[in-house]
């Protein structure tokens, strides 16, 4: 079972919202809309997908994690690694 799964409803609330965000974006860009209004959609799309990723990463530590840490010191090892990786991608995009 994922670590995402009793929140599994909400998530793809938010993502859906999130996808009618873009295509509200592609229709400003369609209808030439002013420059710094799009910006503005296109920024509030992109923390709505920031919060699904800090909810998602949430889960997985909360869940993922530690159920490796019950497992073994290695298994615990590469959920962490996994983590580590998925933080250093969120911070770089």
């Amino acid at each position: 079972m994922a670590g995402y799964t009793g929140s599994k409803d909400e998530y793809l609330t938010r993502l859906r919202r999130v996808e009618g965000q873009v295509r509200g974006i592609a229709r400003m860009v369609e209808d030439d809309e002013y420059c710094i209004d799009i910006l503005t959609q296109v920024s509030a799309a992109t923390k709505a997908l920031q919060a699904v990723s800090l909810g998602l990463l949430e889960d997985h530590v909360g869940h993922c994690v530690v159920d490796a840490a019950r497992t073994s010191d290695e298994a615990a090892a590469e959920k962490v690694a996994e983590a580590g990786a998925a933080i250093a991608r969120l911070v770089r995009s």
